[in-house]
């Protein structure tokens, strides 16, 4: 008994007991049975996300920041990636909830109608991440990703650009900034010169190779608008190896603020989510529910654009 209340709650326990215990553990090695300490308590002290990929710092920052959260109070997260082309999305969340994680999150609030039942039936509180649904499956953090395409729209209109292209990876947020940006171009009499579909997650070399498809195309004064920095990277180096001048003869604006958009040369225009901040809050509502409490079901997390050098 007194094992077990220094592992599951140590602060019931005189420190000098604690010591002896733990360096016990330590000397023998071993290793806590969760699982079954998990039957008897109804906790695993294990939370569950799913995320597309870590290779991108839009995603790992978020992810940081709630691993971080939640290991400072007893947590554990168990990560698992699920790409963007949706295959295998229901196996994957049936896997990971027959871990039985005590919470989940989620990036995206779209899901089919098995996932939604899984979901639902888990009867765990669950926390989406990245997008800005009215209607949450249980709580969410986001922003509105239209809003951001707009709002750059209104950012280059300002800055005088009348002739404009687009290079953004098909999954489903870069496609709604996308269609954001163009729907209010389009409200402003501007024409989208040329565009291009990248594949998901889009890197470096995408963003090269979609640029030089275009950018005959393109005159000078055309403001090219990317899904992402690494994208934007890509443009700004193609461009420079073709001899178009950054931003004298093409502008480049990008998405996420990641550390190489400033390291660029020139710098990169961007627009800034605030990453660990979500991250943060979708534990801090996790934990809440976990305790009885009820935190707000929706938070939106703002979003500024970064005038640098490229537009």
């Amino acid at each position: 008994m007194t094992v077990s209340r220094v592992i599951n709650t140590p602060d019931r326990v005189a420190e000098a007991t604690a010591s002896r215990v733990r360096a016990a553990i330590e000397a023998l090695g071993y290793v806590p049975n969760l699982v079954a300490g998990g039957l008897s308590s109804r906790r695993t002290r294990m939370i569950a996300a799913i995320v597309p990929t870590i290779a991108s710092p839009m995603f790992s920052a978020p992810i940081q920041s709630f691993t971080d959260t939640l290991s400072r109070q007893g947590y554990h997260v168990m990560l698992s990636l699920s790409g963007y082309d949706g295959a295998g999305d229901e196996a994957l969340v049936h896997a990971v909830l027959a871990r039985r994680p005590d919470g989940l999150l989620l990036t995206g609030a779209r899901h089919s109608p098995d996932i939604l039942r899984l979901l639902r039936n888990a009867a765990i509180p669950i926390v989406e991440i990245w997008d800005a649904t009215e209607t949450p499956t249980d709580m969410l953090v986001g922003f509105d990703h239209a809003e951001i395409g707009a709002a750059v729209a209104d950012y280059l209109l300002a800055k005088g650009f009348r002739a404009f292209a687009v290079l953004a990876a098909g999954d489903p947020r870069a496609t709604a900034r996308r269609l954001g940006l163009c729907e209010r171009l389009a409200a402003s009499g501007c024409p989208i010169l040329a565009e291009r579909t990248l594949p998901s997650p889009s890197l470096i070399g995408d963003g090269r190779l979609g640029l030089r498809a275009i950018i005959a195309d393109l005159p000078r004064g055309t403001a090219v608008v990317c899904s992402s920095d690494l994208v934007a990277f890509g443009a700004i180096t193609e461009a420079r190896a073709l001899g178009r001048a950054v931003p004298e003869d093409l502008a480049v604006c990008g998405f996420g603020d990641f550390e190489i958009g400033m390291a660029s040369e020139p710098s990169l225009t961007t627009v800034s989510v605030d990453g660990p901040a979500m991250g943060r809050i979708a534990a801090e509502k996790l934990l809440a529910r976990l305790a009885g409490g009820t935190p707000a079901r929706r938070t939106i997390v703002p979003f500024r654009i970064l005038p640098r050098a490229s537009a």
